[in-house]
């Protein structure tokens, strides 16, 4: 129904009623006066800003007694916030004009307390909850994964490769489109979406684009795979000279979308390879360069990953090292010289100061992925560390091996990922060649429930062995899978939406790969693989019938990396 402006008080009033919470009555009418004071795209860009300012002011007049406790009623905080994005986006519709004076806005009707839809029942992309999306998403049936000709002596461009994982169809584990880049040289890598689960609560917003950015050239790559999502097709490049120029920034690594529309990418140096210049690049919804998200001078030491946790308005950063230092191959003497970071850096979110450094110290080397848990009310998170391979409870002992570069194997936790209900979480050594999973129900003491060994430098008919308490040299017994022998280790790792298939690949960094693994893994190029899970009792299982060969590629041996699903998944997404 239309109503004058005056009448938005009428409204608020509506929303707060939906969410089941009393207030007095002149509550409403003071944020309407709110307001008129403000113009609409002042109120989109502090929409949550707003929201949290409301929901605090409730907590006074409501029978809740703490933000946890109101965060703990996702009926009362969604329906709430909802309902003033519907007001927000009516309003929207109208413009540029002020909210005060004789404007005609219409209003829909809130969302009913059990979890009625809002705005006109339209749903942005994702799903409203991450349990939502663990027991109403589909089974996977494509996945987008990075594919490097970089590094292995192939003049080719970088990939992004359609896999098949339909069990019912006849290209099931197969490769079914490729699409190459425009350059040679890029190191695609990670990769995120330009609208995700954030942007749920928006009817406009639409998970179309794949976002690749280019770890050593610095170009990021736009992919459209809304249009046929069998076989995506290159929308727009956004130049590294382009993001140079505007904000200083180069090696673009981990990309996430945000309710606002924009896209935030963490850079992990500035173009010449410098740690000293990383930090957080910003495109606009058209992917636009719009600037750094950090205020300035509140860069961190190093970059590598990041995850925001809207409701504690929080954000974590990692370090992985200088480029100039990683990208030439590891060297123990640049750990020593300070090239790589032991920090995670706590920013105010969405506000990008810098809070606090914490130094992990010697037993925190090379933090990596950095995941909070998934129910956005929890203010528990983990970070895996690479090179002494450990997270908050989770310590992988190094092995006493022999005829390797040292006389200790850390196991290189290089990739995790966390159950969409928080329950389990699965880990990868990339060294030692096995993926963990543990029963995280009690967060602060994980539980190892389940192990699987997929490849590693330990495994039998390998050189490198690894000593036992008693003397004794051993290695792994790793099974061929229809016929292949499973070459480097698992590095990232994909979980499927209701937490019973793991998807594997190999590769972690081209000049890495073929440090560590060589020739084996460089020139016979990765494979792909499908872990079934026990989510009931615990427990890892090869399924036998899934194996990608990236060794038979068109152009040649690739090395696969990053992957995605084209609805989202577990890393791609995150609640607010």
């Amino acid at each position: 129904m239309a109503c004058a402006a005056p009448n938005t008080a009428k409204k608020i009033a509506t929303v707060v009623k939906a969410a089941n919470v009393k207030v007095e009555s002149y509550w409403p009418a003071l944020y309407a006066k709110l307001l008129e004071k403000r113009s609409v795209e002042d109120l989109l860009s502090s929409l949550l800003d707003l929201g949290v300012l409301l929901s605090h002011s409730l907590l006074e007049h409501a029978s809740i007694n703490s933000p946890s406790q109101l965060l703990r009623q996702p009926i009362i905080c969604d329906n709430f916030l909802e309902g003033l994005k519907c007001v927000v986006r009516d309003l929207r519709a109208q413009g540029s004009e002020k909210m005060a004076g004789a404007t005609a806005v219409d209003v829909p009707e809130p969302a009913a307390a059990n979890g009625g839809a809002c705005c006109h029942a339209a749903k942005g992309p994702g799903y409203a909850t991450p349990l939502e999306a663990m027991e109403k998403g589909p089974r996977e049936k494509l996945i987008y994964v990075t594919c490097v000709y970089n590094g292995t002596g192939i003049n080719k461009p970088d990939y992004l490769a359609t896999v098949d994982l339909d069990p019912n169809s006849p290209t099931y584990s197969q490769v079914i489109h490729r699409l190459p880049v425009t350059h040679i040289g890029d190191e695609l890598h990670h990769s995120g979406w330009n609208s995700c689960s954030s942007c749920h609560g928006d009817p406009s917003a639409k998970r179309r684009f794949l976002i690749l950015p280019s770890l050593l050239s610095g170009r990021v790559y736009v992919v459209d795979t809304a249009t046929d999502p069998r076989a995506p097709a290159l929308h727009k490049v956004v130049q590294a000279e382009d993001i140079a120029e505007k904000t200083g920034l180069g090696f673009p690594h981990t990309s996430h979308c945000l309710a606002s529309g924009d896209i935030m990418i963490s850079c992990l140096g500035d173009k010449e390879g410098n740690a000293a210049g990383n930090g957080f690049l910003l495109l606009d919804s058209e992917f636009n360069v719009k600037g750094r998200w950090e205020k300035p001078g509140h860069s961190p030491l190093f970059g590598y990953d990041f995850w925001y946790q809207p409701r504690h308005k929080t954000m974590i950063s990692s370090t992985w090292g200088a480029p100039a230092a990683f990208r030439t191959g590891f060297n123990l003497q640049h750990v020593q010289d300070g090239l790589y970071g032991r920090h995670l850096h706590v920013y105010d979110w969405p506000g990008g100061e810098l809070k606090q450094t914490l130094d992990l110290g010697d037993t925190g080397l090379l933090p990596l992925e950095v995941r909070f848990l998934h129910d956005p009310s929890k203010d528990t998170g983990y970070v895996g560390c690479a090179l002494t391979s450990n997270m908050v409870a989770i310590d992988v002992k190094p092995l006493n091996v022999r005829n390797w570069i040292l006389p200790e194997m850390p196991g290189l936790i290089t990739d995790f990922v966390i159950s969409l209900d928080d329950r389990y979480l699965y880990l990868v050594n990339w060294l030692h060649g096995d993926i963990r999973q543990y029963n995280i129900e009690d967060p602060a003491k994980p539980v190892l429930a389940g192990q699987v060994w997929v490849g590693g430098l330990l495994q039998k008919g390998s050189d490198v062995v690894y000593v036992t308490d008693d003397g004794q040299e051993e290695q792994y017994n790793v099974p061929q899978v229809k016929g292949h022998r499973l070459r480097g280790g698992p590095q990232m790792i994909q979980l499927s939406l209701d937490g019973k298939r793991i998807y594997v690949t190999n590769s972690l960094f081209s000049r890495w790969d073929e440090q560590f693994y060589g020739d084996d893994l460089v020139k016979k190029g990765s494979h792909m693989l499908q872990i079934d899970v026990d989510t009931e009792k615990g427990g890892l299982a090869i399924n036998p019938n899934f194996f990608v060969d990236f060794s038979k590629e068109p152009d040649g041996p690739a090395l696969a990396h990053e992957m995605r699903y084209p609805g989202g998944d577990c890393t791609s997404d995150i609640w607010i």
